[in-house]
């Protein structure tokens, strides 16, 4: 099975381009799969053929068990459901055990945003008589205009940035590139921190990194816990929202443009979503916050 699990995961990185991040978890679920059928056969030399839908099930009752969350169950059932598609179309196995399992059933949360006042208050926070402080400002500012994931804004470089268009080319989920424009205050804050990025070259500076449009304070190109700490410590300030993580921006980004009317579809493209039902999850904030402004306001509510 660990040969098997390996092939699958070459495919998913050579073929299918899921990024790093992504192929761990997969490779995390898939390796506590096999320890479990290891345990469950007593072998780890076991017949393919004798996973069947009741083995399936088992492994999900010790999930339960171990006290996962049911989110996390939902994710490791889909992977191993992955994995069975991917046994079935190389004619590896000819049924799959995954087939008539159903998927429990998970509450959706709704996302974490700030409001606008409190983003405004936020985005004045950074000490810009520092080259820290200019870099700081321009990751929010970038964070909230666009609403690109942490990933895409660490990966960015100083050729991504078209100033003429005012658009950033970013590389998405799937190693997908897009275009996503940004909006004025965001383009004066990444000009008046790369007048000053050069500061924080350092003898540390690597090649990969000369290009990265954010260095961290050593010159190295900005990590995702570097980013994390510094959108922690400005919403930290000015909200008491449970989460704390640049993707609060790309949640209030999208929030606050529907809010404003603006179309659902141009929203999924700019967030570089895969499906519009990804996106409509920001449709229910926008609907809980119509109503409690309705049960607020109006005097028969």
């Amino acid at each position: 099975m660990i040969e098997l699990i390996k092939s699958f995961l070459d495919f998913l990185k050579l073929e299918k381009n899921y990024s790093v991040n992504t192929l761990l978890a997969y490779e995390d679920d898939l390796v506590q799969f096999n320890r479990f059928l290891t345990n469950h056969f007593q072998s780890d030399n076991f017949e393919l053929s004798a996973v069947d839908n009741v083995t399936i099930r088992l492994f999900l009752g010790e999930l339960v068990e171990s006290d996962f969350a049911k989110k996390s169950i939902v994710r490791k059932l889909a992977t191993v459901r992955s994995l069975y598609k991917y046994l079935i179309k190389k004619g590896i196995i000819k049924s799959n055990p995954t087939i008539n399992i159903p998927t429990p059933k998970v509450p959706k949360k709704l996302p974490t945003f700030l409001e606008e006042p409190s983003i405004d208050r936020m985005l004045n926070l950074p000490d810009t008589s520092t080259v820290e402080g200019l870099r700081d400002k321009a990751i929010l500012e970038l964070l909230y205009s666009t609403g690109i994931r942490l990933s895409e804004l660490i990966g960015l470089n100083l050729d991504n940035i078209e100033w003429s268009k005012e658009t950033i080319k970013v590389l998405g989920k799937g190693k997908k590139s897009r275009i996503v424009p940004f909006g004025s205050k965001s383009k004066d804050a990444l000009r008046k921190y790369l007048e000053r990025r050069d500061e924080l070259i350092s003898d540390l500076t690597k090649k990969s990194s000369i290009n990265s449009v954010f260095l961290s304070n050593r010159g190295l190109r900005i990590y995702p816990k570097g980013v994390y700490l510094i959108v922690n410590k400005y919403i930290r300030l000015v909200s008491d929202v449970e989460k704390k993580s640049p993707h609060v921006l790309r949640h209030s980004f999208a929030t606050h443009l529907l809010n404003r009317g603006a179309d659902i579809k141009a929203v999924k493209e700019l967030l570089g979503h895969e499906s519009l039902s990804t996106t409509q999850i920001y449709t229910h904030v926008t609907v809980d916050r119509l109503k409690r402004v309705y049960d607020q306001a109006h005097p028969k509510a």
